[in-house]
């Protein structure tokens, strides 16, 4: 048996892991989305894990870099919409007290760039205070679309050539130092997915009750 095989046996420790490999493109997607949306994943490079996994074991690279940087593109927009109509309270929100100062001064000065780099960089760089960040600061939707469409598109793109040269050993490696957190990437998955369809429905109630009022008023 090999290794990838074995780990993603285990029944306790790659539990998670087995489970979100086993929704194969649609997992992919789900975390690529929620990894880059206004409440991210725990741990950071989740995504980049599951590409190189789900490549080790034949997927086709073309597709699965397709649907990671789909979905990070879906999210990312959450993010930078969110920041747009939040504006300086969702600056406060999302981006970390500590780097207030440093994330907004960059995205004042390269805008969309800034974003790219963000975007390109693994972990620890952080995502998601640039994303809000972009919106709550004036970046236009093209630009910013644009910039990050390339620079996950690129990031992915690395992550699934490691992935065919190097898949087995660089899984191994990953899943050594990832294998204490796969449950709580997990579970926390299945609450994002749970807390993002309350949202969606949530948001979908109070725009139609809006549209009703002004329909009563008129």
């Amino acid at each position: 048996m090999s290794f990838l095989e074995t780990a993603l046996a285990t029944p306790t420790n790659h539990r998670a892991m087995h489970w979100l490999v086993h929704l194969g493109a649609v997992g992919l997607f789900g975390v690529s989305l929620l990894d880059a949306c206004p409440f991210p994943l725990p741990i950071p490079g989740t995504t980049d894990l599951l590409l190189l996994i789900l490549i080790a074991r034949k997927g086709n690279p073309w597709l699965l870099v397709a649907l990671a940087a789909g979905g990070a593109v879906a999210g990312a927009f959450t993010t930078w919409s969110a920041g747009k109509k939040g504006g300086e309270e969702a600056l406060r929100r999302y981006v970390p007290e500590r780097y207030y100062d440093r994330i907004t001064g960059w995205v004042k000065r390269y805008g969309a760039t800034a974003v790219a780099l963000a975007a390109i960089n693994p972990p620890p760089i952080p995502l998601m205070p640039f994303l809000a960040a972009s919106g709550a600061l004036g970046v236009t939707r093209g630009r910013f679309l644009t910039a990050f469409t390339l620079a996950r598109t690129a990031r992915y793109t690395v992550v699934a050539w490691l992935g065919v040269v190097y898949g087995r050993q660089m899984v191994r490696w990953w899943n050594h130092y990832l294998a204490r957190y796969s449950g709580a990437i997990g579970w926390a998955t299945f609450a994002l997915f749970l807390a993002a369809f309350a949202w969606g429905f949530w948001k979908w109630r109070t725009t139609a009750a809006q549209r009703t009022a002004q329909h009563a008023h008129s």
